[in-house]
């Protein structure tokens, strides 16, 4: 595909540069960094994990396990059901 792209000056002549160094076409260097910078560019970034600190809830004073009927009641109401 034929287009018209504006090269920075520096990115042009890192690329000539680089051209004459492989003993590539210029195009072909062009092409080759094109496919690995975009890659890199679309590639979404990385998610940081995650992370929660455990804390112990335990229950409050008052409160039982013995119980769990009671236990509904006085935290939702008579209506838990």
């Amino acid at each position: 595909m034929r287009t018209t792209l504006t090269l920075d000056p520096d990115v042009a002549a890192k690329a000539r540069k680089g051209a004459a160094r492989l003993g590539r076409p210029f195009k072909e260097v062009v092409n080759a960094a094109l496919r690995i910078g975009l890659d890199q560019v679309l590639k979404p970034p990385s998610a940081r994990p995650y992370i929660t600190k455990p804390r112990p809830l335990g229950l409050r004073r008052g409160f039982s396990y013995d119980d769990i009927g009671e236990l509904l009641a006085r935290a939702e109401g008579e209506d838990y059901q």
